[in-house]
Parts: structure tokens; sequence; C-alpha cells
């Protein structure tokens, strides 16, 4: 494999892709990190709460920051991984529907292989992505690898 699909956004089953990245790539592998944010964001403007456009504004531009920030600082924590392990870390961050991202990020360069995380299980606590796995399985011109949530 000489260049890799690597679709996180750091939570714990994300993770778990990470490792398996790192874990099975050789050294000189290109490892391209796609982050999604769902579209759902979009729409965390507290409507119910906020109703002064300006503070709406003020609370979006707020949201999208903390947003942009915290996925920085999981891209940084990857790019520091990478260099270990000696592979050409890359990064690309997207807004739309998590399984039509990585659609469209799949045919944009000729990866060998397009790694994820499982989808949470049902029962733990967090934000679901819904990644849904059957459009990706009928679209998807490269092999998937879909790495098992930790301890499931």
């Amino acid at each position: 494999m000489k260049n890799v699909l690597l679709a996180s956004h750091g939570t714990e089953g994300a993770r778990a892709a990470e490792r398996m990245a790192f874990e099975i790539c050789e050294k000189g592998t290109k490892l391209h990190h796609l982050v999604v944010v769902p579209t759902l964001w979009q729409g965390m403007t507290g409507d119910d709460w906020l109703n002064n456009g300006g503070i709406r504004d003020k609370f979006r531009r707020y949201l999208e920051d903390e947003i942009g920030q915290e996925i920085e600082a999981h891209c940084d924590k990857l790019n520091v991984e990478a260099n270990a392990h000696e592979l050409n870390y890359s990064k690309e961050i997207r807004v739309g529907e998590p399984d039509e991202c990585l659609i469209e990020a799949s045919r944009d360069s000729e990866f060998d292989l397009i790694i994820i995380g499982s989808p949470r299980p049902k029962g733990k606590t967090g934000l679901r992505s819904r990644m849904h796995t059957k459009p990706l399985t009928k679209s998807l011109t490269v092999p998937l690898l879909i790495v098992p949530f930790p301890n499931e």
C-alpha cells in the first residue's frame, strides 16, 4: 500500500481506525486524513434560546471556532504520530454527510485502502456521525477496512 485514506474525527471508534492505520502502513506510505464535520453542526445555532440574530451569529462563530480548534489539535496529534511512523501525512476537512464526503474524497486520488472505524455500538454515549456503510459498500471502488469498535 502506497496511498491510504483514513477517515477519523477523534472519537473512540475513529481512534481504533487510526491505530490500525499506524499498525499496517509501512514507512513512506501516504496517509491522507479525512475529517468530516457532519452537516448537523450547521444547525447548531441555539435558535430555541437565542432570539437575537446578532447573538445567534456570535454563537455560531464561537461554535465554528471551537470545532475548528478541536479538529486542528486532533490533526496535529495525528501528524506527530504519522511522522513517528515515517508516514507522509496530509489532511483534509470537509463539511457534509460523512458517507458522501468519504465517497467523494475516495475519488480525488488513487487510494489503495480506506480505513474507518465502525459505528458506535448502541448504549455507548456520544454523538453519532451517521456514517451509512451501505452506500459506501456500493459506491467505493477501493477496498474498505472497517475497524471494530474497541472491546467489542
